[in-house]
């Protein structure tokens, strides 16, 4: 954002120049614990702490200018000091930062893909941006840099000369996914699949679905839906204004691409990445350079000969599911073993639903399921082979140490809460 002064960033975040500045900032940041030179800093308000108290440290630490709310303008205008130091003032400077992203967006005026889906969403991300790189230069959101605060701060780091932008969506409750797309204004929407995850906070699948439909509602007009060819819940939320593009596991991936997976649930993830690459007019070919973000499916080989499937990041009963039927492809010198951990945010089906991964564990082959916390255990109800029930990370840790054996395929998976890398970590050192 160079190229932009201080005029042309407040007319475009719908703030107020208390004091310009020449040139541009080379970034945004709202951490001043990052703040160097050249940054524009935003002070938000915080749960606790309101950003805006940090805007004189940030300008004297070098940053190009800040961006605060009206009640700290008089207190970073002395801080800008002599010659330098933009100070911009917004009355929300949250919406201010979401403003300024979609001006970006604007400026950059290239294709914005949006992903979303109630399992999956990273994954297809990562392995979209991996299908595009080969042929277009492509800025790809980090991590969780997905909601109402990251998903701006994405879109001002897209540098000049981006020729496609894709951007992880994330929901918490019905409305934010449209907030989102109304900043990113996209082109391509994809949604991966519809599952009961934050079934607590919207209270039924329907609502999920509806709430994931947000981004396709969000699209520009003549943009492509991408979506699962096998969710009746999504085929009466289908917006008129767009292209709709389907995809499933059946359908073929194009000659010549290879991809360094095999479980069916990243097999589907790639299709909807393919569906989402032709969209913007990109083929993808050759050798698909993915590896998986970290607790999302790790790999990792232990020392007895076994095999640690690392997939505590979060869990739902579907990514559950599609985590256990992985685990049931491989064929261990020792056994199959699960350590599971409680799905959180259920709602009132939370045990039946918890009961049913206990039998998804017998059906797909597992012979040792250690469970980790209240809910979990109801999943032995389910589940006819060795099973143990402890009451949290740490225990499970030791158990799992204790009694995993050589040449085991371990898969540790269960929702954030529940911190089950504790356990990932402890089998990894043996």
């Amino acid at each position: 954002m160079r190229a932009w002064d201080a005029d042309r960033i407040a007319a475009a975040a719908g703030a107020r120049v208390a004091r310009g500045a020449a040139a541009g900032p080379g970034r945004v940041v709202i951490d001043s614990r990052e703040v160097g030179p050249g940054d524009l800093f935003v002070g938000l308000p915080g749960e606790h702490v309101d950003g805006g108290r940090f805007a004189g440290g940030a300008l004297e630490a070098g940053a190009w200018g800040v961006l605060v709310a009206e009640s700290w303008e008089w207190d970073a205008v002395p801080a800008a000091g002599g010659d330098g130091g933009a100070v911009l003032v917004a009355e929300n400077p949250l919406l201010a930062l979401q403003a300024l992203a979609r001006g970006w967006r604007r400026e950059l005026g290239v294709p914005v893909i949006g992903v979303t889906g109630s399992v999956g969403k990273t994954s297809t991300k990562e392995l979209l941006a991996a299908m595009l790189a080969p042929q277009r230069r492509v800025h790809a959101s980090r991590a969780n840099f997905n909601t109402e605060i990251g998903l701006p701060l994405e879109l001002l780091s897209a540098p000049p000369g981006t020729e496609v932008v894709v951007l992880e969506l994330a929901m918490r409750a019905a409305g934010q996914i449209a907030e989102l797309a109304a900043i990113a204004e996209p082109d391509v929407g994809v949604i991966t699949n519809v599952g009961p995850v934050h079934l607590e906070r919207l209270g039924s699948i329907e609502a999920i679905a509806a709430a994931k439909a947000e981004l396709l509602h969000g699209l520009r007009p003549g943009g492509t839906a991408i979506v699962p060819s096998d969710e009746p819940l999504l085929e009466g939320l289908l917006p008129d204004h767009v292209e709709v593009v389907r995809f499933g596991l059946d359908d073929p991936l194009p000659a010549g691409l290879e991809l360094p997976f095999t479980a069916a649930h990243m097999l589907t993830n790639a299709r909807a990445a393919v569906c989402a690459a032709q969209a913007v007019g990109v083929q993808p070919a050759g050798v698909v350079e993915y590896v998986p973000p970290p607790l999302r499916g790790e790999r990792v080989a232990l020392r007895d000969g076994g095999l640690l499937l690392n997939d505590c990041y979060n869990a739902n009963p579907l990514s559950m599911r599609a985590a256990l039927a992985d685990l049931s492809t491989h064929t261990p010198d020792g056994r199959r073993m699960a350590v599971l951990g409680d799905m959180l945010e259920l709602g009132p089906d939370e045990v039946a639903l918890h009961r049913e991964i206990g039998r998804a564990a017998q059906a797909s082959g597992v012979e040792v399921l250690v469970t980790v916390g209240p809910l979990a255990a109801h999943m032995l109800e389910a589940f006819g082979g060795e099973g143990h029930a402890v009451g949290d990370a740490a225990a499970a840790a030791q158990l799992a140490g204790r009694i995993a054996g050589p040449g085991d395929v371990v898969l540790v998976k269960g929702s954030r809460g529940v911190g089950l890398e504790v356990v990932a970590e402890s089998l990894a050192d043996v």
